[in-house]
């Protein structure tokens, strides 16, 4: 039977996500958890981005089958000199390993394909962080190679640098 997968946008009352995305497994490719104030901050940055225009960004709870399974979302960036779209996205561990996250990407392409302005979205996973990479691969992104990412601030590591055309001629 094939899961139905959904994105809905962030509410005042998805808090207790971020809570669940904050432990350790959830965050040992990002930095490790952080501290109930920055998660209260990262929750008010994640209502102003989906208050904004939809070319900004939005941030979604991903809904599988009528549960909350994670997140996901984009927003807006430079990178090598171009503006696009950056994506992240956590599935929760009981609900990992069903391909939940990659549907949920595909979902998040066409949703920026419709209502953004920019013409290429990125994912920068950790080279580590193999699930993540299937991920991409899965939701029809393309590596462009290997780069020096930083994420959160200070820490630099190896990531790879995902790509999928929004719009455009597809260079």
């Amino acid at each position: 039977m094939e899961i139905t997968v959904g994105l809905e946008p962030w509410a005042e009352d998805d808090f207790w996500l971020l809570l669940r995305k904050n432990e350790l497994a959830m965050t040992e490719h990002l930095g490790g958890p952080e501290t109930e104030a920055k998660l209260r901050d990262r929750h008010r940055r994640y209502l102003a981005l989906s208050a904004r225009e939809p070319g900004a960004g939005r941030m979604f709870r991903v809904v599988a089958d009528g549960d909350t399974v994670g997140s996901i979302g984009f927003w807006e960036r430079v990178w090598q000199d171009e503006e696009v779209y950056e994506t992240g996205w956590g599935i929760l561990p009981e609900f990992q390993g069903r391909g939940l996250a990659a549907r949920a990407a595909r979902a998040l392409v066409a949703h920026a394909g419709v209502h953004g302005t920019r013409r290429h979205l990125h994912a920068f996973p950790s080279v580590e962080h193999t699930a993540s990479n299937a991920v991409c691969r899965a939701a029809g992104f393309v590596l462009l190679g290997e780069v020096r990412f930083e994420y959160p601030p200070g820490q630099w590591h190896a990531s790879g640098d995902w790509r999928v055309v929004l719009r455009g001629d597809g260079s």
